[in-house]
């Protein structure tokens, strides 16, 4: 493969220009992993990148505190002055501060909480299923534009207890954001941080059954509590890293439809469902390289030396298919049970996903009521017809299916 070739210390290099590597990541990554744990990644415009390609290196620097997670990880659209108290989220702190916030907002988003918060996402999801007839052209249904894509800011809107007449214009904040960076991107935010601040002082005078107003209750035990900047900037890093669902949905979507064996397991015992959501994140998750760290100070990491500085990201699309850590990983397996380290779909460490739970759950309730609405769904088009060539992330510019 032409992307991928030895250096004079032996680390694959990774070039992320390359055709064979945006076509077929998990190939690309999958041949460095087998012939080192370490690879350099070449970035257009960057310098090179270290990255870790086996299950246990790679989770370990997520947990590393000597690899941080700061400003430089992260391309920052322009926004009006006063957005900018609300843009640094919690993804961006490390240490002590990080901490103190994780452990204020943890109880928002347990299992436990967001298997609470399931029957609310039931009815927006049928809501959509009702609509998908209507978005019908020419025998087909885009299921990414109609379903995957409005679902979790309807979500988030209820979540966050947004009024319904405000709604219309959320969901046009969450399309925009679900579909990435620009103008449109950067011209969202101040409505978003204006939305929330609106429902943090609604909450303030109303409680109620929702997200925004456990962030309010919260108090620990020595009596420090949330500021409301920090809730407002906690419902902007909601409505940011929420989007992980649409991809999420419309990967699993097509994974199982090419693979029939496992739709009709699936459908055969939908209490697979859980064990499934789990498989297609590691199999198909949208995350293909983590969130850069830098070191903090000069690292030995699998015999290489990492100096001071230097960015460290890992491959997670080559760590969730490491032979070493999961039997078989190129399989597609919807039975597969979780391993003792799990897949790093989430990544790991202080910075694993805090809205996992959420994802899990509203990624099981979109399938499981997709699957028994449409009994004979089927795609349209070969998923490669539609892949977008996007070096960090596993996603599709649409997703016709028959319904």
């Amino acid at each position: 493969m032409t992307g991928t070739s030895l250096d004079v210390s032996g680390v694959p290099e990774i070039d992320l220009t390359d055709t064979e590597v945006l076509r077929d990541p998990f190939a690309a990554y999958g041949h460095a992993r087998e012939r080192s744990p370490l690879a350099r990644l070449l970035i257009p415009g960057l310098g090179p990148m270290w990255a870790l390609t086996r299950h246990e290196s790679a989770r370990a620097m997520l947990g590393d505190p000597r690899f941080e997670i700061n400003a430089g990880s992260f391309i920052r659209p322009d926004v009006p002055e006063d957005c900018l108290p609300y843009m640094r989220t919690m993804t961006e702190m490390e240490g002590p501060e990080h901490a103190r916030l994780r452990r204020l907002v943890a109880p928002a988003f347990t299992a436990r909480r967001a298997a609470e918060f399931r029957p609310r996402n039931e009815p927006i999801v049928e809501n959509l299923l009702d609509n998908l007839p209507g978005h019908a052209e020419r025998g087909s249904v885009d299921l990414l534009r109609h379903f995957a894509r409005p679902l979790p800011i309807e979500v988030i809107c209820e979540l966050v207890g947004i009024p319904e007449p405000d709604r219309p214009r959320w969901r046009e904040y969450g399309a925009t954001i679900a579909a990435g960076s620009g103008q449109g991107f950067a011209e969202a935010i101040p409505g978003i941080m204006e939305g929330a601040k609106a429902a943090i002082a609604r909450r303030h005078d109303e409680p109620g059954d929702d997200l925004v107003s456990d962030l309010i209750r919260v108090q620990a035990e020595d009596g420090d509590r949330l500021s409301d900047t920090e809730a407002v900037t906690l419902v902007w890093h909601l409505v940011l890293a929420g989007q992980t669902p649409t991809n999420l949905i419309a990967n699993a979507v097509a994974a199982l439809l090419s693979h029939p064996g496992q739709l009709a397991a699936l459908r055969e015992d939908p209490g697979l469902m859980p064990r499934a959501v789990e498989e297609l994140m590691r199999w198909c998750g949208p995350t293909l390289l983590s969130i850069p760290r830098y070191a903090r100070e000069d690292v030995e990491l699998c015999g290489a030396l990492v100096r001071t500085g230097e960015p460290v990201t890992a491959a997670i699309a080559a760590a969730n298919r490491d032979p070493r850590a999961f039997a078989d990983p190129d399989r597609l397996d919807i039975s597969r049970a979780a391993g003792p380290s799990g897949h790093l779909g989430f990544a790991h460490g202080p910075h694993f996903c805090l809205g996992a739970s959420l994802a899990r759950v509203q990624t099981e309730v979109a399938l499981t009521a997709l699957l028994h609405r449409f009994p004979d769904l089927a795609l349209a088009v070969a998923p490669e017809e539609v892949r977008v060539p996007d070096p960090g992330t596993w996603r599709l510019a649409s997703l016709p299916v028959i319904l």
